[in-house]
């Protein structure tokens, strides 16, 4: 038996690792069953090409509990370590065993599921035990098994036992704060969440199954005793697309979210091994219009060891609202956002699923337009929201980004301006793309878009001012506005005017009467010719106080204070309707058909409400007496 003293800096060392190494403690498992891991992974590559003697035949690492010894097993049949080894890799705090690994075989290898790292993720162990053990034999032949032993302190010991099997076994003797991982539950979730893609079984306990033995009459049920592994070495994402069928991929998904009923609408497989390494499957969901409760659902993971739920910096913004697995050995296991921002090969990572996401969708839009077009209104929040965050999305998506009609029919942009370009460019050479954001609150304003022959894009989603801002820089000459930003007449400007029934004077008198009523601060009065068979008052909202407004309370918009302006709104007198007449005729009613005309214009807005909506309903019964 020898003793000596962990190389280290410090004796404050294990102080820190309890405290600040890592965030959560039950993180040392997911370090010690990735250790056992590579180990494994290891000698199933020397065994390859011919550095090892034997078969690598079922490869395992077990997870046992001894309560009444208050110890925590984890035990591979990796490559092991000799004597040296554990002085080297164990006790020299920080210096990478595969490092060494890789540099002697980088030629040779292909498998980057090999590359791994000792050093302070076996220390991690000390976050919950009071000694740590480390049984462990070598495969190389004629060397000696040996027990390396601490307390939590600088101190060790180191001894030649005798152990048959090669590999290694880590004994954890759990300190009494610690007790919650002497539990067989609390070890599975842990084991769970953490290793249950790992690329070895992972063996905890058994489980009891059961089989019919007999036929007929002298059939009878046997229960017989099993392993229970935990993992699935072999995830979808691991394979080639081609070796996948739709039904693969659908039952990976609900192996990720067993909790998920509702069926993804369509995955995109990533497979790239340059400029880095990166594997994984994203699926599109479902999603609400709520744009915020849908993230942090994609799951990060290394070499098949789960890192993070929180692919921020990793996944570009947009596409955190979608659902899947990344896997990449070129982000460390304990992801910081700082290395996040700072990384360049995370930056390609970023743009590469970016790109990718693009290019499948432009597929799916090729490969099958109907599907494509049923499916746009649960994945529209994440193309726009793409598109108005990242540039080259948004140049990507010209191809297949689509713009629904109230009539339910599908343009991509370019086709719609193909469509529109006669009837819809007005005098100045403008071409005005009409839309509306509530199809039931705005009818009456679509209706009499329709009737001009002209189409009404149904654009609802909580980002639209921010798009269409974007679409209008992008587009010149083209210009977005909601169907009930002003009289449609007024809304695609051609040469046409109408002459007015009344006189200068009469419509200076009628606008007289109208603001004496109409309250100021509220509404813009504006006189206006129209068709006699139009409303007699319209209200509107200015395109461009809405938008900017409604991108203030969304975020931006670049006027500050816009959402707390405020609510101010055109009042169109149609100087033409056979109303006007009664007004400036009228002695008794002149204000009562003022009122009951703004409150109608005001219930096709839905801004009639509280005490305006009760003096409507009994003004309405008077006039009818």
């Amino acid at each position: 038996m020898s003793k000596g003293n962990i190389n280290i800096s410090t004796e404050n060392i294990f102080p820190i690792i309890k405290k600040f190494l890592y965030s959560d403690h039950d993180i040392f498992l997911r370090e010690l069953v990735s250790n056992a891991t590579d180990a494994t992974l290891k000698l199933k590559h020397l065994i390859s090409i011919g550095e090892a003697k034997g078969e690598f035949k079922d490869p395992q690492i077990e997870i046992k509990i001894d309560k009444k010894k208050k110890t925590l097993h984890i035990i591979d049949r990796g490559i092991g370590m000799t004597k040296e080894e554990v002085e080297k890799y164990i006790n020299e705090i920080a210096f990478s065993g595969a490092e060494e690994f890789v540099e002697k075989y980088k030629d040779k290898i292909e498998d980057a599921g090999i590359i791994g790292r000792f050093g302070l993720g076996f220390y991690s162990s000390f976050m919950v035990a009071d000694k740590v053990e480390i049984l462990s034999k070598s495969y190389k032949k004629g060397t000696k098994a040996v027990r390396w032993e601490c307390d939590g302190s600088p101190v060790y010991t180191l001894e030649n036992i005798d152990k048959k099997d090669t590999g290694t076994e880590i004994i954890l003797h759990i300190s009494k704060d610690e007790k919650e991982f002497l539990k067989e539950e609390r070890i599975n979730e842990l084991l769970t969440k953490y290793n249950r893609f790992m690329p070895i079984p992972i063996k905890h306990g058994t489980r009891e199954e059961t089989k019919t033995v007999g036929e007929g009459k002298d059939a009878k049920e046997e229960k017989y005793t099993v392993d229970n592994i935990i993992n699935n070495p072999n995830p979808a994402w691991t394979k080639k697309p081609t070796d996948l069928k739709e039904e693969d991929y659908k039952s990976f998904y609900h192996e990720l979210y067993p909790m998920q009923f509702e069926e993804p609408l369509f995955n995109i497989h990533l497979n790239v091994d340059y400029p880095f390494n990166l594997t994984g499957i994203l699926y599109f969901p479902r999603i609400t219009k709520n744009i915020d409760i849908q993230k942090d659902r994609i799951q990060l993971y290394q070499n098949q060891v789960f890192v993070t739920d929180n692919v921020e910096g990793i996944v570009p913004d947009f596409l955190q609202m979608l659902r899947g697995v990344i896997d990449s050995p070129d982000i460390p296991l304990n992801v910081s956002r700082s290395y996040l921002q700072s990384d360049g090969a995370v930056k390609k990572i970023s743009g590469y699923i970016t790109k990718k996401v693009a290019d499948k969708l432009y597929k799916l839009f090729k490969d099958n337009r109907d599907d494509f077009e049923k499916k746009w209104e649960d994945i529209k929040i994440i193309i726009e929201y793409g598109m108005l965050s990242e540039d080259k999305f948004f140049d990507k998506a010209q191809k297949f980004a689509l713009y629904p009609t109230v009539d339910n029919t599908y343009f991509t942009l370019d086709e719609l301006k193909e469509k529109i370009e006669k009837s819809q460019t007005d005098k100045d050479g403008n071409l005005i793309v009409l839309y509306t954001s509530d199809k039931d609150k705005q009818h009456s304003y679509i209706e009499t878009a329709k009737a001009k022959g002209y189409e009404v894009l149904l654009l609802d989603s909580p980002i639209v001012s921010h798009l269409i801002q974007k679409l209008e820089t992008a587009n010149e000459k083209v210009k977005f506005t909601r169907v009930d930003a002003d009289f449609i007449d007024n809304l695609i400007k051609k040469d046409d005017t109408k002459i007015s029934k009344l006189t200068e004077d009469e419509k200076t008198k009628l606008e007289g009467f109208i603001k004496e009523i109409v309250p100021a601060e509220k509404y813009t009065v504006q006189m206006e010719a129209l068709d006699s068979n139009e409303n007699p008052f319209i209200i509107t909202q200015p395109e461009f106080m809405r938008r900017y407004k409604e991108m203030s309370q969304s975020g931006g918009g670049g006027m500050m204070g816009m959402g707390a302006m405020p609510e101010m709104y055109n009042l169109i007198i149609n100087t033409n309707n056979p109303l006007m007449d009664k007004i400036l005729k009228a002695k008794k009613n002149r204000s009562k058909y003022v009122n009951q005309a703004l409150d109608l214009a005001k219930l096709s807005q839905s801004l009639l409400t509280g005490k305006d909506m009760t003096d409507f309903i009994k003004r309405s019964f008077d006039l009818m007496k």
